[in-house]
């Protein structure tokens, strides 16, 4: 594929590795990016993130043929109604938001009265890292990306956002709103939490500092999630809120039965849940590929 004007709003990570990535491969003839601060401009052109990075969302999202917003989610609606007026007709609008539903539903039919289509998606590529300096061309790479359309989106719409995370290296999946929205509860939403929950007992300051000293490479691995930006999973935990709740469930049910074969003593049981566990975590990925 090959646009003639590619827009990215919001230039951390995510936006920031998109400019960097979309002018790698030349998916674009001009890649723009839209960011709040005027501070960022000089930062994001330095980085090489965009031809053109701007504050002003007249020159970022005119005559753009796909925008691809890259901000937290509870701001993602505002930002849109405000663009309405400039938004080309037949142009294409993506996210990268982690929840869907509540979204696709609210941003489909503002963007339908410009003449140009809204396609949900979610790259599955991310770092605990933030920010324009975080960004890497490679982010998107051998990722999944999934697509959530609408049950009446243009499908040259769906097509086109298809073709640019494919074109960005990922593997693009088509799913409903609300499949999507319940699978990411579990393998993304629900380790984000368990991680902070982790970081929240272990690092406690009611614990003593030898606790902390103790701390090596397992714990490090399991919290590293902890460290991402409080504001956007605030966004991401009450927009998926239901989802979110049934994964609790699901993993305090489990931890529930784990909790009763140590109470009871039960070796057997312990290994035989211990293999279960290795074995659908080796099935899934080698240990090897770690």
């Amino acid at each position: 594929m090959h646009l003639e004007k590619l827009t990215i709003v919001g230039a951390g990570l995510i936006g920031g590795s998109l400019g960097l990535s979309a002018q790698k491969r030349g998916l674009a003839k001009q890649v723009a990016a839209l960011v709040r601060r005027a501070q960022s401009v000089a930062e994001c052109q330095s980085l090489g993130i965009a031809h053109n990075v701007t504050i002003e969302a007249a020159e970022a999202i005119a005559d753009a043929d796909l925008i691809v917003i890259c901000t937290p989610v509870a701001s993602m609606v505002d930002l849109v109604k405000s663009w309405l007026p400039i938004i080309k007709s037949g142009a294409v609008v993506t996210d990268v938001g982690s929840t869907k539903k509540q979204l696709v539903n609210e941003l489909t039919p503002i963007i339908a009265k410009t003449g140009a289509h809204f396609v949900g998606s979610h790259p599955m590529a991310g770092s605990a890292k933030t920010g324009p300096s975080a960004a890497r061309a490679d982010l998107f790479e051998g990722a999944v990306c999934v697509v959530t359309p609408g049950k009446d989106t243009d499908s040259n719409a769906i097509q086109l956002v298809n073709q640019f995370w494919e074109g960005l290296g990922s593997q693009s999946i088509v799913t409903s709103v609300e499949e999507h929205d319940q699978l990411v509860a579990r393998c993304s939403q629900l380790p984000h939490l368990l991680s902070s929950v982790l970081a929240k007992v272990v690092l406690s300051p009611r614990h003593v500092e030898l606790q902390r000293q103790l701390c090596a490479t397992g714990f490090r691995d399991m919290s590293r999630l902890a460290s991402g930006s409080p504001v956007m999973w605030r966004d991401i935990v009450t927009s998926n809120r239901e989802a979110i709740l049934g994964a609790i469930d699901e993993f305090t049910e489990e931890l529930e039965q784990l909790r009763g074969m140590i109470t009871a003593d039960s070796k057997a049981d312990i290994k035989s849940w211990l293999i279960e566990a290795k074995q659908v975590r080796d099935e899934w990925r080698s240990p090897d590929t770690d």
